[in-house]
């Protein structure tokens, strides 16, 4: 199976879904074997769950053709090996706020010369011990997907250099934060949002970066795709449960109807 970075690379994009609120393998199974996602992105921002919950999301989705990447809080190194260690093929930042802060995010996730990732070849990526310290560091330096959140004006303001960075492999704009962030909450049209959208899209076009973004709504993902996005996420596992009870809901009001 490709890795995330080499379908990106090759031109294709990419719809995913994300999961953490219903931490489960079947969720994610559910959402590989539904045909219409290429990847998953598990998190774990605001939903917390454990190693193992994890370890088993990313099994269940390698197991029905989907990439996984895990989105965390800048906070925490260890969690960031332990993401990539469990199965996941990335890993992505939230809530940075600057291009520093980008920086070390990507160098957790890398081992050297491309960081300071602590060397361990007994997770998942190293084969659990089968692959040699050499190639594991290499073949880990050269598969793992970095994405970077753009969703604080210190990002924004600063998303030229943090697509500079070496190792980001994709900006992702988080809409409902940057909205907030802009002072025009939940206006995702607003003309500074749609802006500030075009400057992440122009940031990774000069530096030969792909971008991506959450969409809400038809009319919304529309316009992402319209100005270039190449991983789209148009809903999460709660959405997809809410859009189902929604269908389930009107058949029944309307068998009733008829009764």
């Amino acid at each position: 199976m490709l890795s995330l970075k080499q379908r990106l690379s090759s031109g294709e994009t990419i719809i995913a879904a994300a999961c953490g609120r219903i931490p489960s393998h079947v969720i994610v199974q559910m959402i590989g074997m539904s045909g219409h996602f290429q990847a998953v992105w598990l998190d774990h921002e605001h939903c917390g769950f454990s190693g193992q919950q994890l370890e088993v999301m990313a099994l269940a989705a390698r197991a029905t053709g989907l990439e996984s990447f895990v989105r965390l809080a800048p906070t925490d190194y260890a969690a960031v090996t332990r993401c990539l260690e469990a199965g996941a093929g990335g890993v992505m930042g939230a809530m940075i706020h600057n291009a520093a802060q980008a920086e070390e995010f990507v160098r957790w996730a890398k081992f050297h010369p491309e960081g300071n990732r602590g060397l361990n070849n007994g997770g998942y990526d190293g084969k659990f011990g089968g692959l040699p310290l050499a190639a594991f560091a290499k073949n880990a330096n050269e598969n793992v997907f970095v994405a970077i959140q753009i969703e604080t004006r210190g990002a924004l303001a600063e998303v030229d250099a943090i697509a500079a960075i070496p190792g980001v492999d994709l900006l992702f704009v988080g809409p409902a934060d940057l909205s907030q962030a802009l002072g025009v909450t939940g206006e995702l049209f607003h003309p500074e949002c749609l802006s500030a959208i075009d400057a992440v899209a122009a940031a990774c076009k000069q530096h030969g970066k792909h971008w991506g973004a959450v969409s809400i709504g038809h009319e919304h993902a529309q316009m992402m795709l319209g100005k270039g996005c190449r991983l789209l996420s148009p809903a999460n596992d709660v959405r997809l449960l809410q859009v189902a009870l929604g269908v389930v809901g009107e058949e029944i009001a309307a068998l009733k109807a008829r009764v």
